[in-house]
């Protein structure tokens, strides 16, 4: 575990989890070496077999395998299976989910995890928040839109196009300005998603259709669980969600529903995510200032066409109120 990073409720907290990290089930990290191998198996099983299956039948087990498998790239980014970070990258680096590198999500992702510049923008690369003097910039049209985005069908729509476009834009970007490490993984990346389309291709599966039908819909289901994720508060503590959310959306998720008790303890593996937050219930959703849910369901029914207030950030000198209406 990544312990020179975690952050403790407690002492007894501390040492529970080390008597945990000590069994043989953490040691071994038998629960992921099982994920990727349902995780691959199914993937690939529903391609290779789909006409058997039926298209309709495959197209919903490859969204959830495809979703799956970027629940597992984050877990592989947090060490584990293995503490070999070249080792994780390998078991993560095919394009399953077509739209970004491995490793520009690694890099992205450790950064997110700055505990005191989360939701930040520009320092944290995964806020959904705006600078006041970019927000200030945007024209109407650019401000709908975020609006729209803001609202939880929109973040199962249009949000997904969005990230594409700019992920495209990122590459475009390095490419312009000879960022080699960054073109490297563009290339790698793009080989193997030729060598990916083209056995679709020999299958009698369109990768166009795979595309739009099968990835798109992958990436917006894991917009589902970044709704609201975090939120401007002055607590760094404060800024993640506990979201109680139901067991689908557990195992898809991989535990990251209880996204506060991840970001205080990024080196607890998916498997205890659970069993750590039940053991300190009441003192998360105390550290966390109440910012808890029951479940999705609740974000689709307070937000499904009314947006969040996540726009231009209100800095740290005040509570940023996430649920209010927007300006």
């Amino acid at each position: 575990m990544a312990k020179s990073r975690s952050v403790y409720l407690h002492p007894q907290q501390c040492e529970r989890i080390h008597q945990f990290s000590r069994s043989w089930l953490w040691r071994s990290e038998l629960p992921t070496w099982l994920l990727i191998v349902a995780v691959y198996g199914g993937w690939f099983a529903s391609l290779a077999w789909w006409r058997e299956l039926g298209i309709f039948p495959a197209m919903l087990l490859l969204i959830w395998f495809t979703a799956w498998y970027m629940s597992l790239q984050h877990e592989l980014i947090h060490g584990h299976p293995t503490s070999r970070p070249w080792f994780n990258q390998l078991l993560g680096t095919l394009p399953l989910a077509v739209w970004y590198p491995y490793g520009l999500y690694r890099d992205s992702h450790l950064a997110h995890h700055h505990h005191h510049l989360l939701t930040q923008p520009v320092d944290d690369p995964e806020s959904y928040y705006f600078t006041p003097q970019s927000w200030q910039r945007f024209a109407p049209w650019q401000r709908s839109l975020i609006h729209l985005r803001n609202t939880f069908i929109g973040r199962l729509l249009v949000a997904p196009l969005l990230d594409i476009a700019q992920t495209l834009g990122s590459a475009l970007a390095a490419f312009r300005h000879r960022r080699v490490n960054t073109i490297a993984m563009w290339l790698v990346h793009g080989l193997l998603l030729a060598a990916l389309f083209a056995w679709m291709n020999h299958l009698g599966f369109s990768p166009l259709y795979f595309a739009l039908a099968i990835s798109y819909p992958a990436l917006a289901l894991t917009k589902v669980r970044s709704f609201l994720e975090h939120r401007a508060a002055d607590d760094p503590l404060a800024r993640s969600v506990i979201n109680e959310a139901g067991l689908v959306w557990r195992v898809l998720f991989l535990n990251l529903n209880y996204h506060s008790v991840h970001h205080d303890l990024p080196g607890v593996p998916w498997y205890g995510l659970r069993k750590i937050y039940l053991h300190n219930q009441a003192e998360y959703q105390r550290r966390n200032a109440g910012f808890v849910v029951r479940g999705y369901g609740e974000w689709l029914r307070h937000f499904f066409a009314r947006p969040v207030a996540v726009n231009a950030h209100p800095g740290f000198n005040q509570q940023g109120k996430a649920d209010e209406e927007h300006e």
